[in-house]
């Protein structure tokens, strides 16, 4: 037998009490669907295949998920989950294991399935949790010797048995030769008329397997979602886990349970982030960065000592060191911003690199754009990149100066200690430490009779 690894994942639910058109392994967890998340725990293992088992809106949940290389299977009729496994058998190698996960238990960790496999030596291998309240839930049953006897669900549990406060997952590692041997022969003659998964436990106990168990390092990891109060509980406990994580990499929260994480971050020391913070994506911060209230930061780098100040929305961009942005400034992909420099209040920046120590202060839309060192950019001041058919570049030369209020009609060139007066509009290259002016004549009429209402 080989130690090839597949995994199995049941995702075919509806999820009804979500009350959604959107199936329910679609619905998202920290900015991504729930089925992603186990996709990407699982992108993380030494995988033979991956199979998905899908049935509501199954045509929305593949077109969801094209990144990944999976195999598809149908699960036509909801007969339960030992028939959502079964359904995988024409698509299941003969040896090797297999892990069996769900696609609305979304938060299983890498570093737990690898445990789970490792445990698998006689054949099964389970995941369980102790909890103090485990009503409701399925109990493992143990013989005098701690081995695993049965799973009692609680409809069916004694007294005694729903006294045992160590409940079932529903996880597993399980050689495929006995998914292959056992769920041929799974019965549905139970009250609910489907076919329990959890019986592959009593089959294995009988053919005398010694099935191992293991627990989690946190017991959210095999908390299930099916409904939004379900999903918004798991939110917020995933959240604080990532938030404690980032703690202790040296942040200051000013309210942890008020920034939302939905991607990978890594910091420097002193991080400082106010609340209604959103992190998506890869981001990177470095030390002694300052990220103020309301901001919204996606795949992007900040520098050591930048200050982005509040309601700030800053999107795959590249901040380098001192650098200071907003408030209310949007940084569109592509943009960077050079050591020491400022963007300021109600700019808007794309596909721009600015130089070290140069200035957009306020009201501004600079767009596919190259702004050498220390140049200053007056209020008002916009890049007209856009022909209706084209995008154009502008240049800025190191320490041109262009005034408030200036058009730059793209494609154009600045040069160097060029300065462009307020209110021009520029259509021609302006040539090194020229002084452009490009205005209408200013007329003045004497004693202006103002219109009035008639």
């Amino acid at each position: 037998m080989t130690h090839s690894l597949s995994v199995i994942i049941l995702a075919a639910g509806k999820g009804t009490r979500m009350k959604s058109a959107k199936p329910k392994v679609l619905q998202t967890l920290a900015g991504k669907p729930l089925l992603a998340h186990v996709l990407n725990t699982c992108a993380q293992l030494a995988m033979q295949k991956t199979i998905v088992v899908y049935g509501f809106g199954g045509d929305q949940v593949q077109t969801a998920m094209t990144d990944y290389a999976l195999t598809w299977v149908e699960q036509t009729e909801q007969l339960g989950t030992g028939h959502a496994v079964k359904v995988t058998l024409a698509e299941l190698p003969k040896d090797g294991k297999s892990l069996i996960l769900y696609g609305d238990v979304p938060l299983v960790s890498a570093e737990t399935l690898k445990k789970l496999e490792s445990a698998n030596h006689q054949g099964m291998s389970m995941l369980t949790l102790t909890v103090d309240n485990p009503f409701g839930l399925g109990r493992i049953k143990r013989d005098e010797q701690g081995n695993i006897l049965a799973i009692v669900e609680q409809k069916d549990a004694t007294a005694d048995e729903q006294a045992i406060q160590e409940i079932n997952s529903g996880i597993y590692c399980v050689d495929n030769a006995l998914l292959h041997k056992y769920l041929p022969n799974l019965s549905n003659d139970n009250a609910q008329q489907e076919y329990y998964l959890t019986d592959i436990v009593k089959m294995a106990v009988a053919d005398g397997i010694e099935i191992a168990a293991i627990e989690p390092a946190q017991d959210f990891e095999i908390e299930g979602v099916n409904d939004r109060q379900q999903l918004a509980s798991l939110e917020r406990r995933w959240q604080a886990h990532l938030v404690e994580a980032l703690q202790v990499a040296g942040v200051q929260f000013a309210d942890p349970a008020r920034v939302d994480i939905r991607g990978q971050v890594s910091v420097g020391q002193d991080v400082f982030i106010d609340v209604g913070v959103v992190l998506q994506g890869d981001c990177q911060l470095g030390s002694n960065v300052t990220i103020e209230a309301g901001c919204i930061i996606k795949d992007s780098t900040i520098g050591d000592n930048t200050h982005v100040k509040p309601y700030c929305v800053i999107d795959s961009a590249e901040l380098g060191s001192n650098v200071s942005v907003g408030p209310f400034a949007h940084l569109r992909p592509q943009t960077q911003l050079g050591d020491d420099s400022k963007v300021g209040n109600f700019v808007e920046t794309k596909k721009t690199k600015l130089g070290r120590g140069s200035k957009i202060n306020h009201l501004s839309y600079i767009g596919d754009a190259t702004v050498g060192e220390q140049v200053n950019i007056g209020a008002g001041t916009i890049t007209c990149n856009y022909d209706g058919v084209n995008k154009h570049q502008t240049v800025i030369g190191d320490y041109a100066f262009i005034g408030s209020n200036s058009s730059l009609v793209a494609p154009v060139t600045i040069g160097k200690t060029a300065t462009v007066g307020a209110g021009s509009v520029i259509t021609k290259e302006v040539a090194d430490n020229a002084l452009a002016v490009a205005r209408g004549k200013q007329v003045q009429k004497s004693d202006w009779e103002r219109p009035t209402k008639k």
